[in-house]
């Protein structure tokens, strides 16, 4: 019965990510707000959302300033890092399909990015951002799912005999 039940949660999620060259590209455009927007639809955000640089610079970081609602933003634009890529997902249309497969989640790419603006209400932006920290998490995972090699283990063998 518990395996019945768990096939019955799985779900099934079907990702195209298509061609890059065929995505948008908004590097430049995504930004990340210190806050919660209760509206899911179109709004002319370029109207009224318009960050400038500041030219100060803080951790080798160039500081902008834009407002939102009136309140006072400081931000940072900062890229992805190497090996890594941003991308907008939207449902994808399966016009008429059989309702089996219509139970499925199908997903596109509608544009990608390279880079992304990050943003604190009363600070400046800094490398001790935890926006900007969540990204060593990256690093960290690539190193524990590396392969350990014979070699690696004899040098830390080395290392752990000449510290005792």
């Amino acid at each position: 019965m518990d395996a019945e039940n768990e096939r019955q949660r799985e779900v099934i999620v079907d990702l195209d990510l298509g061609r890059d060259s065929e995505a948008v590209d908004l590097s430049g455009k995504v930004h990340q707000l210190p806050c919660t927007v209760k509206l899911d639809g179109p709004c002319s955000v370029s109207h009224y959302f318009k960050p400038k640089f500041t030219g100060i610079e803080v951790d080798g970081l160039s500081v902008e300033e834009a407002y939102f609602r009136g309140r006072k933003l400081q931000g940072a634009t900062i890229s992805l890092p190497e090996g890594y890529s941003g991308f907008v997902l939207g449902r994808k249309d399966l016009g008429k399909r059989k309702a089996s497969e219509q139970s499925q989640d199908s997903w596109e790419v509608k544009a990608k990015f390279g880079n992304i603006t990050y943003w604190n209400h009363s600070t400046l932006p800094s490398q001790d951002d935890m926006f900007r920290r969540s990204f060593h998490w990256l690093t960290v995972a690539q190193a524990l799912h590396q392969p350990v090699t014979a070699e690696d283990l004899a040098s830390a063998s080395t290392a752990h005999k000449s510290m005792s």
